[in-house]
């Protein structure tokens, strides 16, 4: 039984791996479309006119800092005392800041918005709404993704598979951050300061 559970692990893990490339190659598609269309401004706000650095630094550290935390739940996980108050600790704290991301990026958004910045505007914002908003829909599963792991951990414990289920949910929400950094990097400093 234990083999055959083991087989299953690595044939799920290496499916996640195929599903983390399939997101690669559409964050890929989604940046290639921003670089042509950044400049299509049609006279309405351009790239420098969403940089917040003070706020994107902020976003970007909550981000960063819920990564760690983030790691330190799937540490304490494959612990072999395997605490749970104390995942749960480093869970909640994740999914804390996973929210207060999203709601900066919301607010953001709104702000943009609210401007008459739509998405329909131009073709530089409808590529930056949508870049960015495929970001944010990702953080989004994957708070969906923590609330239900918590739920499995709670009424079955610290499970093999549950903690296969949270180093994949790791992954993923790693990924995320790398994500982030590229957006941070790519579409708000390197296009503004062009």
């Amino acid at each position: 039984m234990s083999n055959k559970m083991n087989n299953y692990g690595e044939k799920s893990l290496f499916g996640f791996w195929l599903y983390i490339l399939s997101d690669c190659m559409l964050f890929a598609s989604l940046f290639a479309v921003f670089a042509v269309l950044r400049g299509q401004t049609y006279g309405g706000i351009t790239n420098s006119g969403v940089l917040n650095l003070p706020f994107l630094l902020a976003e970007t550290l909550i981000l960063l800092t819920s990564s760690y935390t983030m790691g330190l739940a799937v540490v304490v996980a494959s612990n072999a005392k395997k605490n749970k108050t104390l995942l749960y600790v480093f869970l909640f704290i994740t999914l804390f800041l996973g929210l207060t991301f999203l709601g900066m990026e919301g607010y953001e958004f709104h702000s943009l918005i609210a401007e008459g910045n739509t998405p329909a505007r131009s073709a530089f914002l409808s590529s930056f709404f949508t870049l960015v908003g495929t970001h944010g829909l990702h953080v989004f599963v994957g708070i969906l993704w923590m609330v239900a792991l918590m739920m499995y951990t709670y009424r079955q414990g610290l499970t093999e598979g549950n903690v296969r289920k949270l180093k994949m949910l790791a992954l993923f929400w790693h990924f995320l951050d790398i994500i982030w950094i590229f957006i941070f990097s790519i579409v708000y400093l390197l296009t503004s300061a062009l």
